[in-house]
């Protein structure tokens, strides 16, 4: 058959009478429109795949199991044996993965269908208000764990000055015993030289 000489984009034909253009997509990485990273699609995520971390636990340096910390009464779990352990978790893989504002499952309906209403960029909880006393109590918590810090720090430091302290403290008296020895030598010495002298 006949070459298609022709560049122009092609056109839609749709049932609309305007024509509509396509975009045209190549497979050279000088394609914006294959390459641009905002059109990029998030994968969909398993529902309730926060219940995958359940049963796992952090350990210490010393390799002691790090206790869990509690979380305020106002947060509740939403979905099938969503226990406080899965919520924690929860919550905090939202922290860590996620750049939007968590207000947990702000549809009531999540409670009756979870399976279908569930917001999966948000955590397995039921929406919730953070109010000027709980902000008061958190900051009163956090200037109490930085006067214990400060406390232990300035403790550390002192402890630091007294050891060496007590470092510099035992060369010179090692020192002064060294000429006490030394005096006592130059003594015996002289009076050796004047036994001699006598002899």
């Amino acid at each position: 058959g006949k070459p298609d000489l022709n560049t122009a984009l092609p056109v839609r034909q749709t049932a609309s009478i305007f024509k509509q253009p396509v975009t045209k997509i190549t497979n050279h990485p000088s394609n914006k429109v294959k390459s641009d990273p905002q059109k990029a699609v998030d994968q969909p995520r398993q529902l309730f795949w926060e219940k995958k971390l359940s049963g796992l636990n952090a350990f210490d340096i010393a390799e002691e199991l790090v206790k869990t910390m509690d979380l305020p009464k106002g947060l509740q779990g939403v979905g099938p044996g969503c226990t406080d352990e899965t919520l924690l978790s929860a919550i905090a893989s939202a922290l860590h993965t996620s750049t939007m504002p968590i207000t947990g499952q702000l549809s009531a309906a999540v409670e009756k269908n979870p399976g279908v209403w569930l917001n999966t960029s948000q955590p397995l909880c039921k929406a919730f208000m953070v109010t000027d006393e709980d902000i008061r109590k958190q900051e009163e918590l956090v200037q109490q764990v930085r006067k214990r810090l400060e406390e232990a720090l300035m403790a550390d430091m002192l402890a630091h000055v007294e050891e060496i302290a007590r470092d510099g403290e035992a060369p010179s008296e090692k020192e002064g015993g060294e000429e006490e020895g030394e005096e006592e030598e130059e003594e015996e010495e002289q009076d050796h030289d004047q036994e001699m002298e006598a002899v």
